[in-house]
């Protein structure tokens, strides 16, 4: 006779779960598996606890072993040759497109979009300063501006500027005609002529110099002249804008004169012979339109300061004034 022993199968799949914590001893106390149902398992019948974590394996909902205590050690990457391209990649035609559409037809493509991407020709016209001045001496009244034409390696630029008494003529005035080329991506090289309108004779001069944007977006403007007497004089100027808005912009600006030598003729002595420090504070309705106050400091040095008060002038001030800056 034979007797059959009948287990249930939840003791069966119980002892299953627990034996690989009974192999390793005690590694796995205080798990438990709470809510999970064995197959073939009836949903009334106990569940023994079995552990939260098990150890090398990652369950899902369950937080993942760090596993790189059992990484095998990597070789150093090995630094990747460079090769020069194989012939055959240089066999075919300089532009592959030559090879599908007709002669011609791409090299007038190519030399159009070389034209739009990289050689545009444009015009700007600025009047940078047009503004009425009040302050001891007298008020009065002054421009500077210009036009640029060209592409973005060499371009023609005309400048002006002067200034005069309210009520009366223009008291000071200068043109300027410069070819200006590019000597890097920040700068320009000027060169060409520059003639001046004063109160003394007029002076025409030999006009070099450099302009563009320092670091920090300073733009510089720095010439020398030589007129047609052997007299030499310089001029910098530097002006950054500081944007408080997107439309309210305060400038700073400052500009120095200098001569080599006394030209009494025209009023100055050598060395420094004035300084121009100034706030400029504009709102730009537009950015082509943008009205603006301020105050300037105007200082002659040495003998042109002497000359100028010997003439009945002030050579040092400080004014007030308004204006307009405009671009197109």
């Amino acid at each position: 006779m034979r007797y059959a022993l009948a287990i249930p199968s939840a003791a069966i799949a119980a002892a299953l779960w627990t034996m690989p914590a009974l192999a390793q001893g005690t590694g796995h106390e205080g798990h438990e598996m709470s809510g999970m149902q064995m197959p073939g398992m009836e949903s009334s019948q106990p569940v023994p606890e079995a552990p939260d974590k098990m150890q090398g394996m990652d369950m899902p909902g369950h937080p993942v072993m760090d596993h790189a205590m059992h990484a095998m050690p990597k070789e150093p990457a090995k630094p990747v040759p460079h090769m020069p391209p194989p012939p055959a990649a240089l066999s075919g035609p300089a532009h592959a497109a030559d090879a599908y559409y007709p002669d011609g037809e791409m090299t007038h493509a190519r030399t159009m979009m070389t034209g739009e991407m990289g050689g545009i020709h444009t015009t700007l016209v600025m009047l940078d300063r047009l503004e009425a001045q009040t302050g001891k001496g007298g008020d009065g009244w002054a421009w500077e501006g210009g036009l640029r034409t060209g592409g973005d390696i060499d371009k023609l630029w005309l400048k002006t500027e002067g200034e005069g008494g309210i009520g009366g003529g223009v008291e000071d005035a200068e043109a300027q005609a410069l070819w200006s080329h590019a000597i890097g991506p920040w700068f320009d090289l000027q060169a060409g002529v520059r003639h001046q309108f004063l109160t003394g004779p007029d002076r025409t001069q030999l006009a070099v110099g450099v302009e563009g944007l320092a670091p920090y977006m300073f733009d510089v403007s720095a010439a020398a002249f030589v007129s047609s007497q052997g007299e030499f004089t310089a001029r910098i100027s530097v002006a950054v804008d500081q944007r408080l808005t997107q439309r309210l912009i305060l400038q700073p600006r400052i500009e120095a004169n200098l001569s080599a030598q006394d030209v009494p003729a025209i009023g100055l002595g050598s060395g420094v012979t004035s300084l121009r420090p100034g706030l400029r504070l504009r709102y730009e309705i537009r950015r082509e339109f943008a009205p603006y106050v301020g105050v300037e400091w105007q200082k002659q040095f040495g003998r042109t300061a002497s000359m100028t008060r010997g003439s009945g002038g002030n050579a040092d001030r400080i004014i007030a004034l308004v204006g307009l800056r405009v671009w197109f």
